[in-house]
Order: C-alpha cells, then structure tokens, then sequence
C-alpha cells in the first residue's frame, strides 16, 4: 500500500491546519469590505430614519394620522 495514502494524525492534523489557512486566508480579504458595507448601509439607515421624522413630525402629517386614527376609532367603536 502506498504510504502517502495512509491517513495518520499527523496527516490528519496537517491537512486540517492547511485548509484553515486556506479558508481564513480567503475570508480575510473580504473582512474590510463587509465593514465598508455595514458603514454605508447605517449611514443609509439614519438618513433614512431622519427623513421619517422630519415628515413624521411635520404638522400636515400629524393631522393626517390624526383624522385616520379618528376614523379607525368611529368605525371600530
């Protein structure tokens, strides 16, 4: 039987340790662009948010959902 094809714990143990060198070397370089992302889309998310409160707290909106709430309420009631 071929030697190469005998499965030690050491060969065992250096091939786990190669490919997780091999997996953390191609997770890492990705690492910084996850980051990147996760800024940009929670500087979205507050713009995003700042905007609805603007809108939300402007008085013709308010009266808005006030006469929609004031109509759920009669029909419901």
């Amino acid at each position: 039987m071929d030697q190469s094809l005998v499965k030690t714990p050491q060969v065992a143990q250096a091939r786990r340790r190669d490919l997780r060198h091999w997996l953390l070397r191609r997770v890492s370089g990705q690492a910084g662009m996850a980051t990147a992302e996760y800024a940009v889309a929670t500087v979205a998310a507050c713009g995003f948010g700042g905007l609805l409160y603007k809108l939300l707290t402007g008085s013709a909106v308010q009266q808005l959902l006030a006469d929609l709430l004031q109509r759920a309420l009669s029909f419901l009631f």
